[in-house]
């Protein structure tokens, strides 16, 4: 759990009035990269001893994976008992970004239940927009989705994410001025601090790219590919059905994120949901089948054998940013289908299967 550690030593480094980006923890080196906000909630974790965070961090993250999965399901419009809920909970701990989230003790399945419990309540909702912006101010990718909401003309929900991001910058400030100072001004900017982006590890566009073009620093041709995919994903999002422009802008920001480690790519149950929903059961088995087949762990990479792969293996080592262009390109195709026309529809009015029956009769590597 070597992230739980890094938080814990954050949080101990705000409690001590350390300097919060001097220090690094673990066998690995590691740094801390969150924003302040971060660091602060971390401090009750610095109260810890080793083995009792570590099974905080366990305990913790199993009952937050169950509250994905309903959140997921309600999410696509599926009625689950208790029974089939649990059931879905201990097979979808065998998903790889779920089950490296837990090996590493990190906060992936806390944003990414914020960030869809708040999608998820009906527009106009008091406070919608509030957990989204805190998720926001811990990590800053799912900011991304204040572009979302703002697209499809959820300026009200927007304005407020704003406000909430902007609430936790403001008391991070407060807190930590000098802390803040060199985040916001220098840290946020030095990439290089959270890992490689060409080792295996690394699930995004630019990891990708590194891998395929053999080069540590893909530069250019990563810059292109991110935009193209980016411009696409946010078009696409606006004008397919919320549910998918929702996962859409998900995909969207983990393939043109510098770094998007494979334990980012939670959102998979969610998409699995979506499709088991929609009917597309064959579908939603292969994409299960790529996020359990560990294949980015059985090519070679040990050292810098990451730059090394033959032309056959590239897939292997890169399968969710594959996935996540098909989801894109298959979106981007479905919008122009549509034309130009937009939704407004409130996210409950969207699930095209509501009171879809299952399980009875009611019915997600570092720097070495």
């Amino acid at each position: 759990m070597a992230d739980a550690l890094v938080y814990r030593a954050e949080g101990a480094a705000v409690a001590s009035g350390a300097d919060l980006y001097g220090f690094t923890v673990t066998r690995w080196q590691l740094p801390a990269t969150y924003p302040p906000f971060a660091a602060i909630l971390f401090v009750p974790l610095s109260w810890l001893p080793v083995a009792g965070l570590k099974a905080t961090f366990l305990a913790g993250n199993t009952v937050l994976l169950a509250v994905l999965v309903r959140l997921s399901c309600r999410f696509a419009g599926i009625a689950v008992r208790t029974g089939t809920l649990l059931a879905v909970t201990a097979a979808a701990l065998w998903l790889e970004p779920v089950f490296q989230t837990l090996v590493f003790g990190q906060i992936n399945l806390l944003i990414a239940c914020l960030v869809l419990w708040d999608l998820t309540r009906p527009d106009g909702a008091p406070g919608k927009g509030i957990a989204l912006g805190v998720a926001a101010g811990i990590k800053l990718t799912p900011a991304v989705f204040l572009l979302f909401l703002l697209l499809t003309g959820r300026v009200r929900a927007a304005a407020t994410a704003l406000a909430a991001c902007a609430g936790t910058v403001l008391l991070g400030a407060l807190v930590l001025p000098s802390a803040s100072l060199d985040f916001w001004t220098r840290r946020i900017f030095e990439t290089g601090r959270v890992g490689k982006a060409w080792i295996v590890d690394n699930q995004s566009l630019q990891g990708l790219v590194a891998r395929a073009l053999h080069t540590p620093e893909p530069g250019p041709a990563w810059a292109a590919l991110a935009v193209l995919a980016g411009g696409a994903g946010l078009w696409a999002a606006r004008r397919v059905p919320y549910r998918w422009g929702v996962l859409v802008t998900a995909v969207t920001a983990l393939l043109v994120s510098p770094i998007s480690w494979s334990h980012h790519w939670v959102w998979c149950v969610p998409l699995i949901a979506v499709l088991v929903a929609e009917g597309r059961v064959r579908v939603a088995w292969a994409v299960a089948c790529v996020f359990t087949a560990r294949t980015l762990w059985l090519v070679p990479h040990q050292g810098d054998l990451d730059l090394q792969l033959p032309w056959w293996q590239q897939p292997l080592a890169s399968p969710y940013p594959l996935l996540g262009l098909v989801l894109v390109g298959c979106a981007a195709e479905y919008a122009r289908g549509r034309g130009m026309s937009t939704r407004t529809e409130e996210p409950e009015r969207v699930p095209a299967t509501p009171g879809r029956q299952v399980g009875g009769r009611s019915c997600c590597r570092r720097a070495r």
